[in-house]
């Protein structure tokens, strides 16, 4: 799993604290009603971080904070929009079309523009701060407001398109709340760096973040915590999850997790040749290069590098049931896994497997509305990269070629849709990218497996490519019988129904091997944390 998808993230977040701000960030004010001097968290500056830590409070400074909460949609002609903010308890906007200006020659745009006005009132604290990022689908901008005032504003000069002052007539300019303030967001930029530390430091982070906000349990195993392992006794199909927990790849891990739900970051499958060598076949292996890709390893090359890695992999091998594995046929997986050596790690449909529902996939407080946000963002910073993280995937969805994410948008609306309902339309394990079939590391098993037979008689009825690693560990194919676990699996202690095969934690997986395959399946589950409660065959 590849760590710059989670640099995807820091950099946004870097962008929305370091740019310079828009609009009238400091403007005028009105007199303070009936605030406090000041509150404890305003002078968390001038004190030690210990202390200032301590003082932010149970919910303060973690990755969640850095999230801007979507408060507004503000349309021109529109009623006034109002809301509470983290300082000011009152707040009010309003947003106003504004002509064209000339340019040298006495023309302009022919477009014009667009004022946003707010109304800010009944501070918590004299020095309190509200920060604000404004979002169209064609643009992000920021400011903030320090003082009581019916003044503020945040101008919009030229549209970038009619395409994009359509888009805002219609819907609205989007208004995003950062719940933390500007020094909230700051120590909590500086806290989320540890996620990504390959140091006991780093892990302590990702286990308190994961225990946070997910209620994962971290039990110490018995010694040893890597297993003596007999590959006779790893058959073609079992599965490997892992969990990372410190480092670049152990900090997105963590984070992917706590958005989908899954208690593991990563998954690898196992095949055996002809000649009974054990291979260890895997979507994100990380080349020379630096790329992510299909490839398949011998288990001895496989599990020394695990050994050796230094961000304290924990490593469960789950077992298929002898039913199952009495269907998988070897010689299919096999032809299956050769078709997709060397292809490019599935990133056209990564989010795809997430996002089923209109809602009850964000976890608080991202939103459709801030997916846009960032997908806009992120394509005026990366435009290659948007096109294969995004714009591909979202193009099928719409039977498009090649339209960008603003014709995305437009055509969307030309169709009656909103951009949310598109983003909840299910993948489809035939379509065909620019770079061939795309597969995440568990769909690529799982597409192995519909190869093999496991699926059947669902095989047709089953899009793998909408399943998440959480989905997968829950399918009811894996060995249910603990006797018939190998006698290296685990100490008895440990009690797990699984082979954990690495790690100084025992692995939760919660709900393991637990649902039977259906037609359509994991097609619209919702996944809201801290619970993410799955109704039955959604």
């Amino acid at each position: 799993m590849a760590p710059r998808r989670a640099m995807v993230v820091v950099v946004l977040l870097l962008a929305l604290v370091v740019l310079p701000p828009r609009g009238d960030a400091a403007a005028a004010g009105a007199p303070w009603r009936k605030a406090a001097p000041f509150r404890a968290r305003d002078l968390l500056p001038l004190l030690p971080r210990r202390l200032a830590w301590q003082l932010m409070g149970a919910t303060a400074h973690s990755a969640v904070d850095l999230l801007p909460s979507f408060v507004a949609a503000v349309a021109p002609g529109g009623a006034p929009a109002a809301w509470r903010g983290a300082c000011f308890e009152e707040n009010e906007a309003v947003l106003s079309l504004t002509p064209a200006r000339g340019g040298l020659n006495g023309t302009g745009s022919g477009l014009g523009g667009a004022v946003l006005r707010l109304k800010t009132a009944s501070p918590q604290s004299w020095t309190c701060m509200d920060l604000y990022v404004f979002a169209t689908p064609y643009r992000i901008g920021w400011s903030y407001y320090m003082k009581a005032s019916e003044k503020h504003s945040f101008e919009i000069k030229t549209w970038e398109e009619a395409a994009e002052m359509e888009y805002v007539k219609q819907h609205g300019l989007a208004i995003f709340l950062m719940p933390s303030g500007m020094l909230g967001t700051l120590l909590s930029l500086v806290d989320v760096m540890p996620l990504f530390s390959n140091t006991v430091w780093g892990q302590n982070a990702n286990l308190a973040f994961l225990q946070k906000h997910m209620g994962t349990s971290f039990d110490k195993r018995s010694q040893p915590w890597s297993a003596n392992i007999r590959k006779e006794d790893v058959h073609s199909g079992d599965f490997l999850a892992l969990s990372k927990i410190r480092g670049r790849w152990g900090g997105f891990q963590t984070l992917e997790k706590w958005v989908t739900g899954a208690f593991a970051g990563h998954t690898a499958v196992c095949l055996k040749d002809g000649n009974g060598t054990l291979w260890v076949a895997e979507s994100g292996y990380e080349n020379k290069k630096g790329d992510e890709i299909i490839s398949m390893v011998p288990w001895d090359e496989w599990w020394g590098m695990a050994l050796k890695d230094d961000s304290n992999p924990h490593i469960a091998l789950l077992p298929l049931h002898p039913d199952v594995r009495a269907r998988f046929n070897e010689s299919a997986a096999w032809e299956f896994a050769r078709s997709m050596y060397g292809k490019p790690y599935g990133y056209h449909n990564m989010i795809f497997s997430w996002i089923d529902t209109m809602s009850d996939n964000y976890p608080p407080p991202l939103d459709a509305n801030l997916v846009m946000a960032i997908m806009s963002m992120w394509t005026r910073l990366q435009p290659l990269y948007a096109s294969n993280m995004w714009n591909e995937a979202l193009n099928k969805r719409l039977g498009t070629e090649k339209l960008d994410l603003h014709g995305i948008i437009t055509e969307t609306e030309r169709r009656g849709m909103s951009f949310n309902q598109l983003l909840t339309i299910p993948e489809r394990d035939d379509w065909e990218y620019s770079d061939g079939k795309s597969t995440t590391c568990v769909a690529f098993i799982l597409s192995m497996y519909k190869a093999a037979g496991v699926f059947a008689p669902f095989t047709e009825s089953i899009q793998v490519t909408e399943f998440t690693i959480r989905d997968a560990y829950m399918l009811k194919i894996f060995e249910d019988n603990q006797t018939r676990l190998p006698g290296w699996c685990n100490a008895a202690s440990d009690r797990l129904p699984f082979c954990q095969i690495l790690g100084e934690y025992k692995m939760d997986l919660p709900e393991y091997n637990t649902i039977e395959p259906y037609a359509n399946m994991n097609e619209n589950c919702p996944s809201s944390p801290p619970t993410y409660t799955r109704p039955s065959r959604c």
